[in-house]
């Protein structure tokens, strides 16, 4: 029996965990907080919880992996290329979600010369969008045609009869990753331009995508996310109007956000002498302006809006111009972020709600095309999340195709290539998670 070792036992672990299983592996889970990885293995036979803090005892590293096939890293993503490293040094593979950094690309040469697999950008945004993308991407290409226009947007959401806060977002993920996210620069081309945008502006940047969910025309609010352009080559293609890839949110999230971040609510850094300080003390002071009586026209006025504007109803809805004490920790993000999983997380019985939609503009000798691929995907009510299912999955199904030896390309990968995407969206698309395809054709004038 294959052996692997899952590092973390965070909120997308659960659903992956239980594919292996069910796939006939024996799954370790190895987490500071041994109580939740028994929690999610639930007791199965083929299951073993261990605590381990790889902030604390990195020297346990490598032994824990040498003792398992492969390794799957669902830790902060700044641990992962430790991981791959470990990986590396024993001979064994390693499968994680997030984005491929500089630290990780560092290690692709030594793994295509040791035969190891580092396989990443394997979630869903990364990771399903890579692999619906080069399907339609390749289909093109055989056809004899070029991609002009290139559009992704991905986000996770509260379904609808769950979308009952003024922020229309509820936290089915990393809280702390969701909110730096906005500090992010980006860039993406667009009418044939590329535009650079500074973490400051990132929100001044969005734009209404129309979406159907559940039979309803929907606007959703579309931003940039990250820097798009690397991905011109990652897929083989340099779209010459638009390449971007875009994160999505309900209206309000986007224009709040801008105002708590201009407002110094997102900084990382410590601030000194909170004890005793409220939330409406803090805010003030990160405001520059004296004294909480009145906070709400101060800061309006500090951010030059009107005091009844939405983005104010919304930080006031959050506690932000309140009197209650502050949580332990110092830095401001991290106060917000105890706050925001205290007010927007999911109640028993709620949906979160995956939505990721591709849109090209395809020219061909004959004809043109506008392709629209669109997945909408609902959590389980007492069940595993959306983004549970939609990040753990294809993880998991990675995990599955290296130890069955049905992909074996070794060196930093993501899912690009056929021969893994193919299979891997039949086997997802029998899971439930599938895509919807529109093709327009447009007449040569």
């Amino acid at each position: 029996m294959k052996r692997v070792v899952v590092f973390g036992a965070g909120l997308v672990v659960r659903a992956h965990v239980h594919y292996l299983l069910e796939n006939g592996f024996a799954v370790t889970v190895a987490s500071r907080t041994v109580r939740k990885a028994e929690e999610i293995l639930g007791g199965h036979p083929n299951g073993t919880p261990l605590a381990f803090d790889i902030a604390v005892e990195p020297q346990r590293l490598a032994a824990i992996i040498a003792g398992h096939d492969l390794a799957v890293s669902l830790l902060p993503w700044q641990f992962h290329p430790q991981v791959a490293r470990a990986c590396l040094d024993t001979g064994r593979h390693m499968v994680t979600t997030s984005y491929v950094k500089d630290e990780m690309q560092a290690l692709d040469a030594e793994a295509r010369a040791k035969g190891i697999v580092l396989l990443n950008e394997l979630g869903v945004d990364p990771g399903i969008d890579h692999m619906t993308a080069m399907k339609v991407i390749d289909r093109v290409h055989a056809e004899g045609g070029t991609v002009t226009t290139f559009q992704s947007y991905c986000g996770g959401l509260p379904a609808p009869e769950a979308n009952d806060n003024p922020f229309g977002y509820k936290f089915s993920w990393s809280p702390r990753g969701v909110l730096l996210a906005g500090l992010n620069n980006a860039r993406f081309r667009r009418d044939g331009r590329v535009v650079e945008v500074p973490g400051a502006e990132l929100f001044d940047h969005r734009w209404k995508v129309p979406v159907v969910i559940a039979g309803v025309p929907t606007e959703l609010d579309g931003y940039p996310n990250r820097d798009s352009m690397p991905y011109t080559g990652v897929y083989g293609i340099d779209p010459r109007d638009v390449m971007f890839r875009g994160t999505l949110r309900f209206p309000g999230w986007c224009s709040t956000m801008k105002q708590v971040a201009r407002l110094g609510w997102l900084r990382t850094d410590a601030v000194d002498g909170l004890a005793g300080t409220s939330f409406a003390g803090l805010t003030a002071r990160l405001a520059g302006v004296e004294g909480t009586q009145g906070l709400r026209a101060k800061v309006a006025a500090r951010l030059g809006l009107e005091t009844g504007a939405s983005e104010l109803d919304a930080m006031e809805w959050l506690g932000l111009f309140g009197s209650e004490p502050l949580p332990g920790p110092p830095a401001p993000v991290d106060i917000l972020t105890a706050r925001m999983l205290e007010k927007m997380s999911y109640a028993e019985g709620e949906r979160d709600m995956l939505v990721l939609q591709h849109t090209f503009v395809a020219e061909f000798p004959d004809r043109g095309e506008h392709i629209t691929s669109t997945m909408i995907d609902f959590g389980i009510p007492g069940g595993d999340s959306s983004m549970n299912r939609t990040v753990g999955l294809p993880a998991a199904v990675g995990v599955r195709f290296i130890l069955e030896g049905r992909f074996t390309k070794p060196g930093v990968i993501v899912p690009v290539m056929r021969e893994f995407y193919e299979p891997a969206l039949a086997e997802l698309e029998r899971l439930g998670i599938q895509f919807e395809d529109k093709v327009e054709t447009i007449a040569k004038g």
